[in-house]
């Protein structure tokens, strides 16, 4: 594939676009939320503010790559759940947009108007083909309750010409010193070769177990002391856990990776020696593989931070998406990332 340009839809506080960043791709990012977009400005990264409802692939027709992480709030499990129950109506939908149908009236008449806007990386694939400018490589990434809907993508995107890969991968997987589980689509231009989804570096992380030798290159996952650099071990104790034991409920040891980053980080508390702390912005956002010296802005900054995918499995889905080598992926590890001032100064 000749150069590459990303446009990212619900960019976020720019997750994707630091990974492109560290792969050297151009990234522009289109974003609404204030609170990302300050973030985003302070990290210099390329940005449209608005609705990405407003746009289409013509504004950006130097981007042969679309990735998109639409908003996940109602479709998550933590969430109120109307997505769930919207899902039938938002998969017939895809299937009619496919078709070439406007179905912008009946999509106003869901409950959550969110839950629209997972079709909208449909619509601006289907634009792209019709102003002749198909996107070489799709990226789709959000929580495992989407995956239905990404299913029909997939489905409709090989109608479309495309190779296609999804399923749910798991961020301790690809060094992310964190358990968060992602429904990823990758699609490539049949003419362009065939995609898998990114090959797993580092074994699943087992509650209880103990942590697995490297073996045959699959690397032992990464936990959140290696990477936090505090002087002493720690217990994370989070206000929401995986059921089991309610004494034990939400509890990470400094020697495990974290549980998954949410909104909600700037909550847990940190129990180190028997005082109790918080992780700075900073160390929830090395949790995420965000550089150490990112520079967060804006208000509500674990919301972002817990909003974004992480940089590190990024890269690996990048890597995949377009066949890059993933040697490239090398030096990038959770506990030694490049500083952001270094990465953009070049």
């Amino acid at each position: 594939m000749h150069a590459h340009g990303i446009v990212d839809l619900f960019a976020g506080p720019g997750g994707l676009d630091v990974a492109a960043t560290w792969l050297g791709i151009p990234a522009i990012g289109i974003e609404l939320d204030d609170n990302a977009c300050t973030t985003r400005r302070a990290a210099g990264l390329r940005t449209e503010q608005g609705d990405v409802r407003d746009w289409g692939p013509e504004k950006f027709p130097e981007a042969n790559i679309l990735a998109a992480g639409p908003p996940c709030q109602t479709y998550t499990v933590a969430g109120s759940g109307t997505g769930r129950q919207d899902l039938d109506n938002v998969l017939s939908f895809a299937k009619r947009m496919a078709n070439g149908e406007d179905v912008t009236a009946d999509l106003a008449k869901l409950s959550d108007p969110r839950t629209a806007l997972v079709l909208e990386p449909l619509r601006w694939v289907l634009e792209a083909i019709e102003i002749g400018r198909p996107y070489d490589a799709i990226i789709l990434e959000q929580v495992p309750a989407v995956m239905p809907v990404w299913a029909v993508m997939d489905e409709i995107l090989v109608g479309l010409d495309y190779s296609v890969d999804h399923g749910v991968l798991r961020t301790e997987q690809y060094g992310v010193p964190q358990t968060r589980r992602r429904a990823v689509l990758i699609a490539r231009r049949r003419d362009k070769g065939s995609v898998t989804l990114p090959t797993a570096t580092h074994h699943p992380y087992r509650k209880g177990a103990p942590r697995p030798e490297e073996a045959e290159g699959i690397k032992p996952w990464v936990a959140m002391g290696e990477v936090l650099r505090r002087p002493k071990p720690f217990v994370v104790i989070s206000n929401y856990g995986t059921g089991g034991d309610p004494k034990v409920r939400g509890q990470r040891n400094s020697t495990e990776p974290s549980a998954t980053v949410t909104g909600k980080i700037s909550r847990n508390r940190v129990l180190t020696d028997g005082t109790f702390s918080r992780f700075s912005n900073a160390e929830a956002g090395l949790l995420q593989t965000f550089p150490p010296d990112y520079p967060w802005g804006g208000s509500d900054v674990s919301q972002q931070i817990g909003n974004a995918i992480p940089p590190l499995l990024a890269a690996h889905v990048i890597v995949a998406a377009l066949g890059l080598d993933p040697e490239l992926l090398n030096d990038l590890t959770a506990s030694n990332l490049p500083l952001w001032s270094e990465t953009t100064a070049h």
